[in-house]
């Protein structure tokens, strides 16, 4: 998959202030007093100069809207954009999207409570520049404490839109981070009424991704460029995180996508083992939380978002399954030779093997 990578790296080149395209840097933001400062100053520190900064505020309550003024007030560049109705998330992303400049040739969302490297502009752009089919560009970042993104042999910083997509099914490895990771060219963005999908309840980001990736091509920084925050407990990734959402959001996914990218047979070989993890999880989710409704309208949701809806047959035959593992690891003696066997024929009736049980355990 690789051989159709470039190799090189364009993302070095330093583009003089007099042929830096326009760049709409966007900030949507809600009550995010606490944050939004550092998130303007990093947007201010970019080495690359031809910015605009759109900064667009969906009716806060606390001091947010002050201090996006205060910046406004001190650079031509900056503007406020305050909306007298609120709206979720998403909607609000879209139409702070809306606003961005018809001279602009990319577009950098910078969600409010994270920030950007000072060349992170710079980096970006230089190699977009280089490849005028690249319509998304990511790079290393920060997420909390560690650094991801990682999973791209260097120096490989090009690939086809399919190459990237494919190693996202077939490989597990997501170059797409979040909205701050990602620098999107303009044009993709205006053509959208509504950049991201509005019914797509849990991945927006990841799918909007996938969609532009199949007329577009993928450029790869190597630098961490970008900080993600990990710890603000108001931020809808952070309320998500103990239902352990992996498994339904590559479900959601490749439900959606996988056929655009995968051949047949790829496809139905990615999807029994998507459902089998998924499955897995519900199943040991079953000992654990059967009464946690949040938990349950959470994946209940999740299944309906990739067109199917709960098996409960299969999640109880699974919750057996987990049972006679966890039994069969606490037993001994004549005991944990009964279990093995109704644990062997359980997981080959069900065709679940025995590495995909241990991947599980030690995942959990």
């Amino acid at each position: 998959m690789f051989a159709n990578a470039l190799r090189g790296d364009p993302s070095w080149r330093t583009l003089s202030q007099d042929i830096q395209p326009l760049v709409s840097v966007v900030t949507p933001f809600y009550n995010t007093e606490a944050y939004l400062a550092e998130c303007i100053e990093s947007v201010l520190n970019q080495s690359y100069r031809n910015w605009e900064y759109l900064l667009v505020d969906n009716c806060s309550t606390d001091a947010s809207a002050s201090i996006a003024a205060h910046y406004a007030r001190g650079d031509p560049r900056i503007h406020l954009i305050p909306y007298s109705e609120f709206v979720a998330q998403i909607p609000n992303y879209n139409r702070a999207l809306q606003q961005i400049s018809p001279r602009s040739r990319y577009c950098k969302v910078v969600q409010a409570d994270d920030w950007l490297f000072p060349d992170c502009l710079m980096r970006m752009v230089a190699l977009a520049e280089a490849y005028p089919t690249v319509g998304v560009v990511s790079s290393y970042r920060i997420a909390g404490d560690s650094v991801s993104l990682r999973r791209l042999p260097y120096p490989v910083h090009f690939m086809t839109g399919a190459d990237v997509c494919r190693l996202f099914f077939l490989d597990d490895i997501n170059l797409f981070g979040s909205p701050t990771s990602l620098l999107i060219r303009s044009d993709l963005v205006r053509r959208r009424p509504s950049f991201y999908d509005e019914s797509a309840w849990l991945i927006p980001d990841t799918e909007v991704c996938l969609d532009l990736l199949q007329c577009s091509d993928f450029a790869f920084v190597h630098q961490v460029l970008t900080f993600t925050r990990r710890n603000n407990s108001g931020s809808i990734t952070a309320s998500r995180k103990n239902f352990h959402p992996g498994p339904i959001e590559y479900l959601i996914a490749l439900r959606k996508f996988g056929t655009k990218f995968l051949d047949l047979r790829e496809y139905n070989r990615c999807l029994a083992n998507a459902e089998q993890e998924y499955y897995l999880l519900l199943a040991r989710c079953l000992w654990s939380r059967w009464g946690c409704k949040e938990f349950w309208q959470f994946y209940k949701r999740g299944l309906a978002d990739a067109g199917g809806s709960l098996n409960w047959p299969r999640i109880l035959t699974y919750a057996v399954l987990v049972g006679l593992w966890d039994l069969s690891r606490a037993a001994g003696g004549l005991l944990k030779q009964t279990v093995l066997t109704a644990l062997r024929t359980t997981a080959s009736a069900v065709r679940v093997s025995w590495g995909k049980l241990l991947l599980h355990h030690s995942n959990m």
